[in-house]
C-alpha cells in the first residue's frame, strides 16, 4: 500500500513529510513525491527508486513552505517513471492530489474529461481525481464541496489528500472503503496526516481515524469532519 504524510503548520513542510515518508518504507514503494505551497503557490518534487533520490533532488532543489503532503508509490496504472509518481497537478497547476488506492473507473472518467478539454500528464488512475475537483472548482463549488461531489464519481477504494493554491490553509482528506487508513494528528497549533501511525508519532500521540466516507478538513488551528453528504461528523480522540 502507497505511503501518505501530510502537514499545516507553522514549521517547514518538507522535512516533516520527507522524515514521516521514510518511517512508511516497510510499506514498500518505486516512487516519492512531495508538494508544498512556497510563496502562493505549489512547487513539487517527485523521483523514481529509493527516498534517498527524492531527498538528493530536494537538496538539490528545496522547497520552503508550511503547508504539503508526501506520498510513497506502488505502480498500478503506469510504469514507475517521474511523471506517473504522486502528487499530481490538474490543468492550472493550482490543484494537487495524492492517493492511496485504485479509481476502478478510471478509464470512463478520463475519457470524459479529455473530452470537456482536461490534459493529463501521467498515466495514472489518480491523475482523474484532481482533474474532477478541477471541474467543479470551475463550476464555483469551493474546495472542501468540490472534493465531496469527485468522490461520489470515483469507484473503488481510496485514501485522498488535496491541496488548493486558492485556499492555501488547508488540506482535505478522504477515505472511501478500505485502501489503508488514514490518521489525522493533533498538534498545537499544527496539523499531522498519515497513512500509518509511526508517521506522526514522533510528534504527537493525539490521533483521530477516518472510517469510510469520512471528510476531513485540517487547518493549523484544528479539524473538522464530514460524510460526503457534507453533515458534520462528531469523532472521537484516541
Amino acid at each position: 500500500m502507497c505511503g501518505i504524510v501530510a502537514y499545516v503548520g507553522s514549521r517547514e513542510a518538507t522535512p516533516l513529510i520527507f522524515e514521516g515518508l521514510k518511517r512508511l518504507e516497510y510499506r514498500g514503494y518505486d516512487s516519492a513525491g512531495i508538494a508544498v505551497i512556497q510563496d502562493g503557490r505549489i512547487a513539487i518534487r517527485r523521483d523514481v527508486g529509493k527516498l534517498v533520490n527524492l531527498g538528493e533532488l530536494l537538496e538539490a532543489e528545496p522547497m520552503a513552505g508550511c503547508i504539503g503532503m508526501g506520498h510513497t508509490r506502488w505502480a498500478t496504472h503506469g510504469k514507475p517513471s517521474q511523471i506517473n509518481a504522486h502528487p499530481h497537478l490538474d490543468c492550472t497547476g493550482r490543484l494537487v492530489v495524492i492517493q492511496n488506492g485504485i479509481v476502478e473507473n478510471f478509464r470512463a472518467l478520463r475519457q470524459e474529461l479529455e473530452a470537456a478539454g482536461h490534459r493529463f500528464a501521467s498515466e495514472t488512475d489518480t491523475e482523474v481525481i484532481v482533474h474532477l475537483v478541477e471541474r467543479y472548482l470551475a463550476e464555483g463549488h469551493d474546495l472542501v464541496t468540490s472534493v465531496r461531489f469527485t468522490l461520489g464519481r470515483i469507484e473503488g477504494a481510496h485514501a485522498i489528500v488535496v491541496m488548493s493554491e486558492a485556499e492555501p490553509d488547508k488540506l482535505v482528506a478522504a477515505r472511501l472503503g478500505n485502501a489503508g487508513g488514514v490518521t489525522v494528528g493533533l498538534g498545537d497549533g499544527e496539523m499531522f496526516l498519515a497513512s500509518d501511525i509511526p508517521a506522526i508519532l514522533e510528534h504527537t500521540h493525539q490521533m483521530i481515524h477516518l472510517d469510510s466516507k469520512n471528510v476531513a478538513v485540517i487547518t493549523a488551528s484544528g479539524v473538522s469532519f464530514m460524510d460526503l453528504e457534507g453533515n458534520s461528523l462528531s469523532k472521537e480522540v484516541l
